[in-house]
């Protein structure tokens, strides 16, 4: 339906990210000294519509937190960022999300997500924004909240023609009755793998796999899936085609937050009427610009970021 200002809602989380640094992760009952610590607002909810608001989308999120400081800080942050959170809810009897993130010299990091209020979004909540859902050009989900949640408002979008957008992460087995609802998916390798029940170790597999998945999807030409491989890039694979989008040389600092901003990218250049392949070049930008930044949230780009960085390997 793509406005003048392109509309992207978000279904999804919003926690607080506690991050240590540390030369490598603990061993099985181990104490280790760390090198830093730092706290950042985050949730993969809450990090997407953030790059989507930045990227100079609409944004509007739906969720949910506690009664805490925590989630005084997320509020304050998603008014920030300039993200509609009239949908956000928050609930006396259960706290605020969050995840404690340890992050080695390379980069590499290990989360463990305590979700909390995420997990008690309703479809009630869902239903509340419906108007927000119908009126969008791009509904993105992830898998930090709950699957009825999330199945509620892709089906909302496909009565509507809302383009629906899942990121299934965390990985977790997925039921049809979502997928069946979803135009663009955009697994990394681990998720592809797991909700295929395929190996993905070459271009071949990945193809194949990725095949798998496309015909759980909604039965139309333009249902496509996003295989996202870090350095290498990534797979599209539609109807029709399959091709590779190359990633964007970078040295990474923190690679917490590139999926995210890859999402958030990817959302609002479909919403700005952009076809797939350039919209997946875009958000591979996106993640290359997030991974030299530490921390989720701090990491998603701006639009000028990205292009300076597209211009960069011109």
């Amino acid at each position: 339906m793509n406005h003048a200002t392109p509309k992207v809602t978000v279904v999804g989380s919003l926690n607080i990210d506690l991050v240590c640094h540390a030369t490598r992760r603990p061993d099985k009952g181990e104490t280790l000294i760390g090198d830093a610590f730092d706290i950042f607002t985050g949730g993969k909810g809450f990090n997407q519509a953030t790059a989507a608001a930045r990227l100079g989308a609409e944004v509007t999120l739906v969720g949910s937190v506690g009664a805490d400081p925590f989630a005084e800080i997320l509020l304050t942050a998603v008014e920030n960022e300039h993200i509609n959170s009239r949908f956000v809810t928050k609930r006396t009897d259960i706290g605020t999300g969050v995840a404690t993130i340890v992050i080695e010299p390379d980069g590499d990091n290990s989360i463990i997500v305590v979700p909390r209020a995420n997990m008690a979004l309703t479809t009630a909540d869902i239903h509340a924004a419906v108007d927000c859902i119908a009126d969008a050009d791009v509904l993105l989900l992830q898998l930090e909240t709950p699957i009825a949640a999330s199945e509620h408002a892709a089906a909302i979008a496909k009565q509507h023609g809302t383009t629906v957008v899942l990121n299934p992460a965390p990985a977790q087995p997925l039921p049809d009755s979502l997928l069946g609802f979803v135009d663009i998916l955009t697994p990394n390798q681990s998720e592809t793998e797991l909700l295929s029940g395929m190996k993905v170790s070459s271009h071949e597999e990945a193809h194949r796999a990725a095949e798998v998945l496309r015909a759980r999807m909604v039965a139309t030409e333009n249902a496509a899936v996003v295989l996202t491989l870090g350095a290498q890039g990534a797979l599209i694979l539609t109807e029709t085609t399959s091709q590779q989008v190359p990633a964007l040389p970078v040295g990474p600092i923190d690679t917490t937050g590139a999926g995210d901003a890859f999402c958030g990218a990817l959302a609002t250049a479909l919403a700005s009427g952009e076809t797939l392949r350039p919209a997946v070049a875009f958000a591979n930008a996106a993640g290359a610009a997030a991974v030299t930044v530490i921390g989720a949230t701090p990491s998603m780009p701006t639009r000028a970021k990205i292009e300076r960085l597209l211009e960069s390997e011109k």
